[in-house]
């Protein structure tokens, strides 16, 4: 199966953001800064505390909201050669292959450790940190393959 990778900038930055707001250690971050929000402006309602404890949570919340949201996507987005470029992907039954103008590169299977999916894209993680995003094809008969190529291999998350 072959098919043309092409990435478009405001899809990759929301792929981007839902890769790292979907990170356990994140996930516990935003809950324990909105606890100690919603905390903070309880004691503060109750006048238990001073508002400057209020406004340091809001501040955290926002200034945490706007860097998983914004700043690392956008970041990760610039850093990143590979979302400029256009590939020729195939699928065999052993290895998913990219080529470019600028070169190629093949991962076995067996070397991606799950995926999961999000609107635009499928997420394949070789690690935690380390994944490769391979976009949804709006092709009926090349997206139901590649869904299915994908799910063959690679174990759901």
């Amino acid at each position: 199966m072959q098919f043309t990778v092409a990435y478009e900038q405001p899809l990759v930055i929301q792929a981007l953001r839902y890769h790292f707001i979907s990170r356990r250690e994140v996930k516990f971050l935003i809950i324990l800064v909105n606890l100690f929000a919603l905390l903070s402006a309880i004691l503060y309602y109750k006048q238990l505390v001073r508002p400057q404890y209020f406004f340091l949570g809001t501040i955290l919340w926002l200034a945490i909201m706007v860097s998983f949201w914004f700043v690392l996507p956008i970041w990760v987005y610039k850093r990143s050669t590979m979302f400029t470029e256009k590939y020729i992907a195939t699928c065999t039954a052993d290895a998913l292959h990219f080529e470019s103008e600028k070169g190629s590169a093949s991962w076995q299977w067996s070397q991606f450790q799950y995926y999961i999916r999000s609107p635009h894209f499928f997420h394949l993680y070789f690690s935690e940190k380390n994944f490769l995003l391979i976009p949804r094809l709006t092709s009926e008969p090349l997206a139901s393959e590649l869904q299915g190529f994908i799910a063959d291999k690679i174990k759901l998350q």
